[in-house]
């Protein structure tokens, strides 16, 4: 049985799959009352049977009479279960041919062409020829061996195995034809909801990739000017020299602005309502390069020197990806490397690759650990298609290296193209 919340589900998704609405007034009727459908049914079918058996029983007498008609109500009674158990009726219904063969009252009957309709329905087409065959083959050897032992004129039971034989198919082509196309219907509405879920998931997986990428672009823009304004502020406090205090102190404002700067054009990509609920645009936000970088570092007092080999390969994404990466080894080399005399940058441009190698001889930052920074720059330099190496070094440093390739995977695929 369906249970309430599994049925409100599925109207749900029903009216989300926008499914036309079934044609007819009887047809809705029907197909929300189906338990008296199959009541009507099971009634004309016992009619239809009772009839015709009834005329013939008045004119020739039968044993029996009320054990046949019993047994001719148990057998339309299981039309009942013919959604559910097609299989019992059409047993009942072969039984019943079975049963009225000697009789001379066969010959088939509405209950044979419901019975086999409902197989080739609910079941399956392949299950329905199978059934087709199987019983009327076992009726035809029944049927042979009433012949032969003469309980039955070899003319009524061909009549009856003819009878039985065209209702049967008639009902199994019927059957067949609308079994196939409830099956392609219900694999068409399957795979409709398949394709919602999927566009949730997709949806879903879009908005976390979003966020990530967010949450690594303010980590590197809080982060970084953060640590250089408290290097500035600490030393612009410590120094008896007005003169170096006040350019600490101009140099701490040019950072704070450079970072406001950024955090607004953030938060307005993020309020742009232009663009719906669409994704954040792909090209990433202006980054500042590794010289600038390098240079607000020198600003705060730290020792960082920057050699560049190799000319520069053109592309924002890659661009983009070489300032973070500079960025985030320099402010991690300021936040946990204090006592470092020595912080070196060295960019080499190659024709196919471009290796960033960002080094220090202080304490080891993270102690090992690799945090918030550096996940999300293991994220970005997979998402270039780079390699991220870092780690303590032999000499008691620490050492962070990435490869990135000279053409990141988007503009191979425009070049492909």
């Amino acid at each position: 049985m369906t249970s309430p919340r599994s049925r409100s589900d599925s109207i749900r998704e029903d009216e989300e799959l926008r499914l036309p609405r079934t044609p007819g007034v009887l047809r809705r009727f029907w197909a929300r009352h189906p338990r008296l459908a199959d009541i009507l049914i099971a009634l004309f079918c016992l009619l239809g049977q009772l009839g015709p058996i009834g005329f013939v029983i008045r004119e020739t007498p039968v044993p029996a009479p009320f054990v046949v008609a019993a047994l001719l109500v148990a057998a339309n009674t299981t039309l009942l279960l013919r959604r559910s158990r097609a299989l019992v009726p059409f047993i009942a219904a072969f039984t019943a041919e079975a049963i009225l063969l000697p009789l001379e009252l066969g010959g088939g009957s509405p209950l044979v062409v419901v019975a086999s309709y409902s197989i080739a329905v609910y079941v399956s087409n392949r299950a329905a020829w199978t059934s087709f065959g199987i019983g009327l083959g076992v009726l035809a050897v029944y049927a042979t061996a009433l012949v032969l032992s003469d309980g039955l004129t070899l003319q009524d039971g061909i009549n009856s195995l003819l009878g039985t034989t065209v209702l049967s198919l008639i009902g199994t082509l019927i059957g067949a034809n609308v079994g196939e196309r409830r099956r392609y219907l219900a694999a068409l509405i399957d795979r409709s909801r398949q394709l919602l879920v999927e566009r949730d998931q997709q949806s879903l997986l879009a908005a976390a990739a979003e966020r990530a990428r967010i949450a690594r672009e303010m980590h590197d823009i809080v982060s970084h000017s953060l640590t250089v304004i408290v290097a500035l502020s600490e030393g612009a406090a410590a120094t008896p020299d007005a003169e170096r205090a006040r350019t600490a102190a101009e140099a701490t404002a040019t950072t704070a602005r450079t970072a406001l700067s950024e955090m607004r054009a953030m938060l307005g990509v993020l309020r742009d309502d232009s663009a719906g609920a669409s994704p954040l645009p792909l090209a990433p936000l202006q980054a500042p390069s590794p010289l600038e970088t390098v240079s607000a570092a020198q600003r705060a007092g730290y020792p960082v020197t920057l050699s560049v080999s190799g000319a520069a390969s053109e592309g924002s994404t890659l661009t983009h990806a070489v300032s973070r990466i500079v960025q985030e080894g320099v402010t991690n080399a300021m936040r946990h490397a204090r006592q470092a005399t020595r912080i070196h940058v060295r960019i080499d441009h190659a024709a196919d690759e471009v290796s960033i190698e960002i080094t220090n001889d202080g304490v080891s930052p993270t102690d090992g650990e690799a945090g918030f920074g550096l996940h999300g720059l293991s994220e970005r330099v997979a998402h270039a298609g780079g390699r991220l190496e870092f780690g303590p070094t032999a000499g008691g440093g620490w050492m962070l290296r990435a490869a990135l390739p000279a053409q990141t995977p988007d503009q191979r695929g425009n070049t492909d193209a």
